[in-house]
């Protein structure tokens, strides 16, 4: 079968993209090896969003007495918990496979192995096309250390499909997966310990902003262990032995379950890349800024780039991607203006550049703050704990914006639309915000400057 476009994962970037050119008139075949809607949707970012929603509850019920509602009592119902994310999931994955059951759609089950450079085959079936984008996403990283591979040892997927809450959990990695997971089960009741190799949680992240979550996260009773590298785990009947070392000290804590959440890494196994002559790493495929890979009729998008590894990232490069495919070499559209957020307690986003970035190259800035204890909405809230960062350059073109505190993840998405504008400190100043809401601590802190 030959079409005009083929592309390999049925993840966000995938089916979106196969779903726009559909629109656009193109007939594309789309492989997926696993389920549509690719790790976001089955085992990422939806799934852990179910499960801090209850986190949330509990956290609110927890707190009940401070808004006069005394006596309250409550049972955890974790297969409750847990049949409620998997509906959300099926709803969202029937909505995708409703969205690929376009006329000009053909969705392929299997894995795909390129052939040549124009060809795949995928269950002895070989498909051909003009172009042909890749999306085959990320897996989970594991640290090579003894034990890293025990069924005790478990990475999001496994966390996800937990029938029973552990008593006491160690997350290794104090990146994005390991603190949403630990804010989570600390909320469900686990005794969380975070064992993390870098001076700081959240390591690509705005400096002051991770040493507030840190500190955050700490008080609510979350152990957080940096400069700490892990050396070892064992299997001790049905306990779980984590050894490691901090300021040259060998130690060992005791745990019920460990989540590995040292990253993850490009999914370019099985795809015979190197036979074609696609050029690749092991950080991933390298692409250019219209998502081309050497062989220019061949892209890929999303984590198989090793870049950016988010969901509306894909999305985003897929779309590139078929704006060149179309002839379009100037869509207006900012990949280097991309939003990210941590689901912890209180929540933290970001956009643009930091201040230590803003450093590293060497660019003349100046940075407002303003802390939403200050703010009239968050203090109705009771959430009082969060600092915001607004970052311009010398002339006051804004290039950055850092949140730790509630709704951080909405928030941040005005100052992104601001940065892909051009706009400036003084622009933003101008803008009316309602009163009273957690936005106008974004206002504050351009004030502030």
């Amino acid at each position: 079968m030959h079409t005009p476009l083929i592309i390999i994962g049925a993840g966000p970037g995938g089916y979106e993209t196969a779903v726009l050119a559909a629109q656009r008139g193109i007939e594309v075949v789309i492989i997926e090896a696993s389920a549509v809607g690719g790790t976001c949707l089955n085992e990422g970012c939806i799934p852990t969003k179910a499960f801090c929603k209850n986190a949330q509850v509990i956290n609110d019920l927890q707190e009940a007495e401070l808004y006069g509602i005394e006596g309250v009592s409550y049972n955890f119902n974790f297969a409750a918990v847990t049949e409620r994310k998997n509906n959300i999931v099926s709803q969202l994955k029937q909505g995708v496979s409703t969205l690929l059951s376009h006329k000009l759609i053909h969705l392929v089950e299997g894995k795909a192995q390129f052939v040549d450079a124009h060809t795949v085959e995928v269950n002895g079936e070989q498909y051909s096309a003009d172009n042909i984008i890749i999306a085959t996403g990320s897996v989970s990283k594991f640290l090579p250390i003894e034990g890293a591979h025990l069924p005790g040892v478990l990475t999001s997927k496994e966390m996800l499909e937990l029938t029973e809450i552990p008593r006491r959990l160690c997350v290794i990695g104090a990146g994005v997966i390991g603190l949403e997971f630990a804010s989570i089960f600390n909320s469900f009741g686990s005794e969380v310990t975070v064992v993390e190799f870098c001076k700081e949680v959240l390591p690509r992240f705005d400096t002051d902003i991770a040493k507030r979550l840190k500190q955050s996260l700490s008080k609510r009773g979350i152990e957080i262990l940096t400069q700490t590298g892990v050396t070892a785990i064992k299997q001790e009947g049905e306990e779980m032995q984590v050894s490691y070392t901090r300021k040259g000290k060998e130690e060992t804590i005791t745990v019920d379950r460990v989540l590995m959440a040292v990253g993850r890494r490009a999914n370019t196994d099985s795809l015979n890349l190197a036979d074609v002559g696609i050029e690749f790493t092991p950080a991933g495929i390298k692409v250019n800024e219209m998502m081309q890979t050497n062989i220019p009729h061949i892209y890929a998008i999303g984590d198989i780039t090793g870049g950016i590894m988010l969901a509306h990232a894909a999305t985003w490069h897929g779309i590139r991607a078929l704006n060149h495919i179309c002839g379009n070499d100037n869509d207006g559209i900012r990949l280097d203006v991309i939003p990210g957020a941590v689901f912890t307690v209180p929540e933290v986003a970001t956009v643009g550049l930091t201040e230590d970035e803003c450093k590293d190259k060497g660019i003349d800035y100046r940075c407002g703050k303003a802390f939403f204890r200050a703010n009239g909405k968050a203090l109705c809230m009771n959430e009082p704990d969060g600092l915001c960062k607004v970052i311009a350059d010398a002339e006051g073109k804004l290039l950055g914006c850092h949140l730790y505190g509630p709704h951080a993840a909405d928030l941040v998405q005005e100052v992104c639309a601001l940065i892909s504008t051009g706009a400036t400190v003084d622009q933003l100043k101008r803008i009316i915000h309602t009163h009273p809401t957690l936005g106008e601590v974004i206002q504050t802190a351009a004030h502030s400057m």
